[in-house]
């Protein structure tokens, strides 16, 4: 069987992060190892991690290096150990036992395919879809529609990505100098498909995910990295990148007008003028 490596990325939420992996050493798989990476928190992870989890290799980036830098310290391990596949999975999130064995048939099912996503569901829900492996990128109107059903994709949620060994040496990990958090997977995404690398979800590849467990929903950080990253995002992708742009900040500050939230309001026009 294909040897994988499982990353999982821990930010100050070392509780989340020891259910998620005791989850994935329930796979099925028969080759596969874990990494943790741990991004410079300050909540005694570190010390919690290595006590509950025996055996499974943390390693301590020393400093707070956003997603895709984090992810990129236990990708380039995952890669020095001749891993042929890396597995991303969020660390709030839990997986079923067939989750892995699911991704790698379809993967090695077909050779083009540099990444496959798995299904998402709601945290403590049985079946109601959070997302159906990725989605897909209006470049017009810089927005990004999350998939609930099957379908094509353009890009595969960084909450669960397998992804190809091969793929990861003709493109490259994130790119963590253009992105600290959110939309780093959905370009490499762009650049897997530009270099000719297909994407897929299998279906049979179940996960369980809490939603942005790290900041919580509608907290003003959130939106200024999210707003940040999309400015870069389309400034590299957009066919007219200043009109996506455009577009893209009347509606994020239109929404944050109506919903009554000028500390939102603020963050948003702010990371705008900093991307």
């Amino acid at each position: 069987m294909k040897s994988v490596s499982v990353v999982v990325l821990n930010w100050n939420g070392w509780r989340d992060t020891i259910a998620c992996v005791e989850s994935v050493l329930r796979q099925d798989y028969a080759n596969f190892r874990v990494l943790v990476v741990d991004n410079g928190s300050t909540d005694g992870s570190q010390e919690q991690l290595k006590a509950a989890l025996p055996g499974v290799e943390v390693l301590q980036t020393g400093a707070n290096l956003g997603f895709g830098g984090g992810c990129n310290v236990g990708i380039r391990r995952a890669l020095a150990a001749g891993a042929e596949y890396v597995w991303l999975v969020n660390s709030d999130a839990t997986v079923d036992p067939a989750a892995l064995t699911a991704m790698v048939c379809v993967a090695e099912q077909n050779h083009a395919l540099g990444a496959v996503g798995s299904v998402l569901f709601e945290a403590g829900t049985v079946d109601r879809v959070q997302l159906w492996g990725g989605g897909r990128i209006n470049l017009w109107l810089g927005r990004s529609n999350h998939c609930l059903s099957a379908g094509s994709v353009d890009f595969i949620s960084g909450a669960s990505m397998l992804l190809r060994r091969t793929a990861l040496d003709d493109v490259g990990l994130f790119d963590e100098t253009l992105f600290f958090m959110y939309w780093e997977d959905t370009d490499l995404g762009f650049r897997l498909r530009k270099a000719g690398w297909q994407l897929a979800v299998a279906a049979d590849s179940r996960i369980w995910h809490k939603q942005s467990a790290s900041l919580g929903l509608g907290n003003p950080v959130l939106d200024a990295y999210a707003t940040r990253s999309c400015v870069r995002f389309l400034r590299r992708h957009a066919p007219v990148p200043q009109l996506s742009v455009a577009l893209m900040l009347v509606r994020m500050l239109v929404k944050r007008v109506l919903v009554g939230r000028p500390d939102r309001l603020r963050a948003v026009w702010r990371a705008y003028r900093s991307a």
